[in-house]
This record gives C-alpha cells, sequence and structure tokens, in this order.
C-alpha cells in the first residue's frame, strides 16, 4: 500500500472539473484509490464521491492505493494536485 498527502493548491478547491479529472485518471488503474478527509472515506474513481468531500484551498487529503499498479496510480493523482488540475 502507497499513502501520500494531498494539498488541494488551486484556488476554487475540488469541484466538478478537478473531480473528473482525479476519478478519470484513478480509473485508468487496477489499483484501489480511496481519498480521505478527516473521518470521511471516498472512493476516488467516483466523480460524485470526490465532490462530496467539499476539500477547498490549502485542504489536506490522504490518498491510499492498494493493488498491482499502485505507485504509478498514487503518482498520477498526485501529480494532478501538484499541477493544480491545470486550472492556473
Amino acid at each position: 500500500m502507497v499513502e501520500k498527502i494531498l494539498t488541494v493548491r488551486n484556488r476554487a478547491g475540488i469541484h466538478a472539473r478537478p473531480a473528473a479529472l482525479i476519478a478519470q485518471t484513478a480509473n485508468t488503474f487496477a489499483s484501489e484509490l480511496i481519498l480521505e478527509k478527516d473521518a470521511m472515506t471516498v472512493n476516488a474513481k467516483s466523480i460524485m464521491g470526490v465532490i462530496t468531500m467539499a476539500a477547498g484551498y490549502n485542504t489536506n487529503l490522504t490518498l491510499k492505493a492498494d493493488g498491482p499498479d499502485e505507485t504509478e496510480a498514487a503518482d498520477a493523482i498526485f501529480n494532478l494536485f501538484e499541477s493544480k488540475f491545470e486550472e492556473e
């Protein structure tokens, strides 16, 4: 299992477009990808799940990846957050 701390760096936070990017990217991998915020846990492959996290600017999330391509999957999601979802 790979675990990474992600920080929402885009000013608008995770709204529909970033949530769709996260889910689309997560769905390209076989591994299970889970996002956690406080006590909330969602499947990163679910757009609605990601949106319901209501993660605003500078929110920290924990990503847990488990499966055959867990390292690549975690890195891909991490890079989305670092690139501010290509919004800025």
